[in-house]
């Protein structure tokens, strides 16, 4: 049995223990062996005390939904990119399996983030990442979306969370996004042209002031019936 004195997660390289001996331990990605060996083929790997004892391999089992969610997003002409720390080869199997476009892998969370402000600069990006080293680029994207099985920090730094687990919703709150900036459109676009009108229709006296105090009323209710109809209309 091993006490443990501290455990920590570090960005882009993995879990970093103390224990009660004072040893101190890493359990992470290459980053953390590749001082002590040249194979980089598997997933993570133990060190202790600048010792490689050794590595364990495991297959990432992609999310049911996520094919699927990405046919949909390229049913609507959305560019898909893995932007992963993993190493090149697994990510462009997971990418063939999943159809993702394209793969940028290796990446640290600082790469991760300068990825993102680029892509910002080309056109409005949205990232969906569940990790502490999707933190920086999730809070960088135009829209960062995590997931409600996410890390804290990974929910607390992107601008929507997907609640129940998984990508399913993502469709629908892209969707919901949509309807709801065209939705914002239409609602200033008749608020400014019943002002336009109705003001200089009361100002010349053609209206008493109780029927425009009634007819402002009323332009409310309309935008407002409008804004309701978010939670009836299809939206993905």
């Amino acid at each position: 049995e091993i006490r443990w004195n501290k455990i920590e997660e570090i960005k882009g390289m993995g879990m970093k223990a103390v224990d009660a001996e004072n040893n101190t331990w890493w359990a992470g990605s290459f980053n953390v062996a590749s001082a002590y060996t040249h194979d980089d083929t598997h997933n993570f790997y133990v060190v202790k005390n600048d010792v490689l004892l050794g590595w364990v391999d495991m297959k990432d089992e992609i999310r049911p939904e996520a094919k699927t969610v990405i046919d949909y997003l390229h049913s609507k002409n959305i560019k898909t990119i893995l932007l992963s720390g993993d190493r090149l080869l697994k990510c462009q199997q997971l990418a063939l399996q999943s159809g993702i476009d394209t793969v940028i892998a290796e990446q640290t969370p600082e790469q991760k983030l300068q990825k993102i402000a680029e892509l910002n600069t080309e056109t409005p990006t949205v990232m969906v990442g569940d990790g502490i080293n999707d933190a920086p680029a999730l809070a960088k994207a135009t829209i960062g979306i995590s997931m409600s099985d996410a890390s804290q920090i990974a929910m607390q730094s992107a601008q929507v969370v997907l609640m129940n687990h998984g990508l399913k919703k993502l469709p629908m709150a892209l969707g919901l996004g949509k309807n709801t900036y065209i939705t914002i459109k239409q609602n200033l676009f008749w608020a400014f042209a019943y002002n336009i009108v109705a003001i200089p229709v009361a100002a010349l006296g053609f209206l008493t002031p109780a029927f425009s105090a009634l007819v402002m009323g009323l332009s409310d209710v309309v935008l407002a019936i409008n804004s309701v109809r978010l939670f009836v209309k299809k939206v993905e």
